[in-house]
């Protein structure tokens, strides 16, 4: 295990500051039941909304579940006691939904394979692999 130095505690310090005073940091969640959505007002006083059924744990909630939700760590975080889900408030707001199985599952769902596709829009699809694929 590495040695903890007090250069590294100061700077891991620093990190925690400087996160605090930029990340956006929820003061207030709720579940509005007419709009859908899950409303966020923000420590900066701006508002961040989003549909819970695209977030990984809340597609099949209720209104009475989600109007459960609660504010973690500092207000970095959502969670859901009941359906035991927690999001991270910059994630959302990056757009990451869930994990990056879910996310692939949800686009995949999403896509139409009904139509035919022109040449042009399958370029991508049916190029050789590059990077580090194996062959």
């Amino acid at each position: 295990m590495a040695e903890l130095t007090d250069a590294a505690i100061d700077a891991a310090l620093k990190r925690g500051r400087d996160t605090h005073a930029n990340e956006p940091r929820a003061a207030t969640a709720r579940y509005d039941r007419s709009s859908g959505r899950v409303i966020v007002d923000l420590e900066n006083g701006c508002t961040f909304a989003f549909p819970p059924r695209l977030a990984q744990g809340l597609e099949v909630a209720s209104d009475d579940q989600l109007a459960t939700v609660k504010i973690l760590g500092q207000g970095y975080g959502l969670h859901w006691e009941e359906l035991d889900v927690d999001l991270s408030l910059p994630g959302l707001m990056a757009g990451l939904f869930g994990t990056k199985e879910y996310t692939l599952a949800q686009l995949l769902a999403a896509s139409d394979y009904s139509e035919p596709q022109l040449p042009g829009e399958r370029e991508w699809v049916d190029a050789p692999a590059v990077g580090r694929e194996e062959a």
